[in-house]
């Protein structure tokens, strides 16, 4: 406060000095704030610096090298992203955009030391990847702890670790500004709740790790929205930290799959088309060489647009799957997590005036174009439609 002020606040310059300097903010600012303590054991870092020193070491550079014969100019493509080193045998979380269907991966590791890097295991779906790098036998792996982002809560600083644009062991600084966010025109059979954040992740920024205050991975960056500013998202770490046992020990993330993409129709959605006064969720695609295609289910052909929602009209209509409704986008979610690989799915669908009975076997989803976004080189630009206009739509 000047000297100015406090003259206009009569009595200011009389108060105790030892009140005064409780009022007076730390030297550094919020960085020498009381830090939290996970437990007596493991202190939060009392400083920013200190975090990114502690972090830091177990963040990693991922190069990965990709050739396409059938391109005679330009055969050879090379990525960039980031990782971070989860345990001291030298496994590595990444994006799966980053190395998925790439010819050699290189890791450069904190102290610039590049050493080979197998893939163990992809999930393009969810965008993770699995790496694995020999430990060196003169020193341990550093390695970063995995927090819980189940407890993460909108405002709570977080900060990102990576290497935008080769610019290496980048850290950049904000907030959680919502969890269980859906990225605007996602379209999974299983739905992603991302962690959204207005900490900077740019190109290079895939795979690198969100940390909370206290230094713990609570997210791995994936992708930004090109358009805008200070929206980027996250996957949350106990997603991340289920896939690992199939990444792990089969190299992949196995699901069930019947082949087909559809979404519940809303009842004035059906009452304004005419459609079958039947409730459940509407077959828009049948995707080619899938059980669903093979047992003969029908999609859409009809595109219309109602207030920002998109719909295929003309399919078929699943009134329940397996015994369960599908008329409710919770019911319907039920009925899709029940699928089992190897059995058959007993599907009742309403065609026009008829009502089928279809027994599709379910067999594990394999992975699809969709599935690999060409053109994805670092931290993924994320476009497509609004979140709202394909907000109940499902692909199992």
């Amino acid at each position: 406060m000047s000297s100015a002020a406090a003259r206009r606040l009569p009595g200011l310059r009389h108060l105790p000095l030892l009140v005064v300097l409780a009022i007076v903010p730390p030297a550094h600012g919020d960085q020498a704030a009381t830090p939290v303590k996970t437990d007596a054991a493991t202190p939060c870092p009392s400083s920013i610096p200190e975090l990114y020193d502690a972090v830091s070491p177990a963040v990693v550079s991922v190069t990965a090298t990709a050739i396409d014969p059938r391109e005679a100019a330009d055969r050879v493509t090379r990525v960039a992203g980031s990782g971070v080193i989860i345990d001291s045998s030298g496994l590595i979380v990444t994006n799966s955009h980053v190395v998925f269907g790439r010819r050699a991966i290189l890791v450069t590791l904190d102290d610039g030391t590049s050493v080979p890097a197998r893939l163990v295991g992809t999930d393009p779906i969810f965008d993770v990847a699995l790496l694995k790098i020999s430990s060196p036998e003169t020193k341990p792996l550093p390695f970063a702890v995995l927090g819980d982002s189940g407890r993460l809560r909108v405002g709570e600083e977080v900060f990102a670790i990576g290497n935008p644009f080769g610019l290496e062991q980048t850290l950049t600084r904000g907030i959680v500004s919502a969890v269980n966010r859906i990225v605007p025109g996602s379209t999974w059979s299983v739905r992603e709740p991302m962690i959204q954040t207005d900490a900077a992740i740019n190109h290079g920024s895939s795979g690198g790790p969100l940390v909370d205050r206290c230094g713990r991975v609570v997210g791995i960056n994936t992708a930004i929205l090109p358009d805008a500013q200070g929206i980027g998202f996250s996957i949350p770490i106990d997603l991340v930290r289920s896939l690992l046992p199939d990444l792990r020990d089969k190299g992949r993330v196995i699901r069930p799959w019947l082949g087909v993409q559809g979404q519940v129709l809303p009842q004035p959605v059906r009452t304004l088309f005419r459609t079958s006064p039947a409730e459940g969720l509407l077959v828009e695609v049948v995707e080619s060489g899938s059980p669903a295609a093979g047992a003969g289910l029908r999609g859409g052909d009809l595109d219309v647009e109602v207030s920002g929602a998109s719909y295929l009209l003309g399919g078929d209509i699943i009134a329940e799957m397996n015994g369960k409704k599908m008329g409710e986008p919770a019911s319907a979610a039920a009925a899709i997590a029940s699928l089992k690989i190897g059995e058959k799915s007993r599907i009742t669908v309403v065609r026009g005036e008829e009502t089928l009975v279809f027994q599709i076997p379910v067999v594990e989803r394999p992975i699809l174009p969709m599935d690999v976004p060409s053109g994805r080189t670092t931290a993924a630009a994320v476009h497509g439609p609004s979140a709202a206009s394909r907000a109940n739509l499902w692909r199992f």
